[in-house]
């Protein structure tokens, strides 16, 4: 992508710093090897409902927690617990893994608003920071994992602190700073994905889905199934079938005259959703869901959990509609 094709582009700037993201190592010591790589030999546990504050809460103040929800009919649990087991070993104690069964322990899964399993949360200081759905590769899982505590060495705290720089700028709607630095991690460090992931999905959200689709196809085929970018590409899907439904006017007149006109309300959640009105989007199809759990073959949770995907799995629109729809669906 160049200057001409990017909405953010034109400004010529680099990301003004004193990180070098070339190749340095020459002048960069090299990292001290750690030959003892046994880790304490609690790094992984399972833990309860009644254990959960000490085991998960109060620990993850010492160091990032993982906690596993799994069970034991589950076939991708199978597949992910040997692969998150052993990179968590690997992290020689720097990150601990809680694992609990939903089916002894329902409670804690509920209040986070968990439907899809296994489900991954990382913990912090207290609280839930990060996380991801589904079995992932142990590529994912380790690149998750280097994230949450530190690959150490090399470029990687200068990537992280270019990402959080640039997650910063967004958030005070700096989108060309951003977008620039951004680009200057792809330009030099090309498979980082997580700053193709954030780049198209600010794009995405500019509105440029063509350009945010050609960030997207710069990503290596071994980031194939990561969670960040398909969030993304959920997302540009989405905002393609919104924008083929036009103006919201007319699902709000039909809503009007007639209440239980289930696909004008899914509609308009998908207007919603573009709109980046989420709640309201999730409260449209939360109110099929209670009144026709049927409709459509399921469709309006089907939908709703493609939002989710496209928020991520911590945003606070996707945790509170998590607790709605588990509370409608088992209460």
């Amino acid at each position: 992508m160049n200057n001409e094709n990017n909405p953010f582009g034109g400004f010529g700037g680099q990301y003004a710093t004193s990180v070098q993201y070339g190749d340095t190592s020459a002048e960069r010591p090299a990292a001290a090897l750690q030959l003892d790589t046994a880790p304490p030999a609690d790094v992984i546990k399972d833990t309860t409902t009644q254990a959960f504050a000490v085991d998960v809460i109060r620990e993850s103040r010492k160091q990032p927690v993982l906690v596993d929800f799994w069970a034991p009919w589950c076939g991708p649990c199978k597949q992910l617990t040997p692969i998150i087991e052993k990179a968590v070993r690997a992290k020689g104690g720097r990150v601990k893994l809680v694992k609990m069964n939903i089916d002894e322990h329902p409670a804690i899964a509920g209040q986070l608003g968990i439907q899809s399993i296994p489900a991954v949360i990382a913990f912090k200081n207290g609280q839930p920071v990060d996380g991801f759905m589904g079995a992932q590769p142990e590529s994912q899982v380790n690149a998750f994992l280097d994230k949450l505590a530190g690959k150490g060495g090399g470029a990687q705290p200068q990537i992280d602190e270019a990402l959080a720089a640039a997650a910063e700028a967004r958030a005070a709607g700096d989108l060309q700073t951003a977008a620039d630095i951004y680009q200057a991690i792809i330009e030099q460090l090309p498979e980082t994905v997580a700053a193709i992931a954030a780049f198209a999905d600010l794009l995405a959200d500019a509105g440029d889905l063509e350009a945010a689709k050609e960030v997207l196809a710069t990503a290596p085929e071994t980031a194939a199934n990561d969670a960040a970018l398909n969030a993304v590409r959920t997302k540009i899907k989405l905002a393609e079938e919104a924008s083929a439904l036009g103006d919201g006017a007319e699902f709000e007149r039909r809503l009007a005259e007639d209440p239980t006109d289930h696909q004008a309300r899914f509609d308009l959640a998908m207007i919603q959703n573009a709109a980046g009105k989420r709640d309201e989007a999730a409260n449209s199809l939360l109110a099929i869901v209670k009144a026709d759990r049927t409709w459509n073959e399921d469709g309006a949770r089907a939908q709703l959990l493609k939002f989710f995907e496209a928020w991520g799995a911590m945003d606070p629109a996707t945790l509170a509609a998590r607790r709605k729809l588990s509370s409608l669906l088992f209460s």
